[in-house]
């Protein structure tokens, strides 16, 4: 996975996430959402309304009390937590 920071605050971080589509985009926009000093999460994907671009672009914006790419971290972290959670569920069924 290729990151590539394409604009970055003090409260906002565009960052492109190359080889992503929607399942993975969604999950980690989800989980961004679920931080209370998030306020805000969205990504494109739509290379023909985005002047060419060709990568999902995900954009956070917090409400200043956290860095936003510390805010992507914990976001990242919460969705490997609860894969290993899944996976650790679903073979405990099997």
């Amino acid at each position: 996975m290729e990151l590539r920071v394409t604009e970055s605050t003090e409260d906002e971080l565009s960052i492109e996430i190359a080889g992503e589509d929607h399942t993975f985009m969604n999950v980690l926009k989800g989980a961004l959402l679920e931080h209370e000093d998030v306020s805000a999460a969205t990504y494109d994907v739509n290379p023909e309304q985005s002047g060419g671009q060709t990568e999902p672009i995900l954009t956070v914006k917090t409400d200043g009390t956290v860095d936003p790419l510390n805010a992507l971290e914990e976001a990242a972290v919460d969705v490997r937590e609860k894969t290993i959670s899944f996976r650790d569920a679903f073979e405990a069924a099997v």
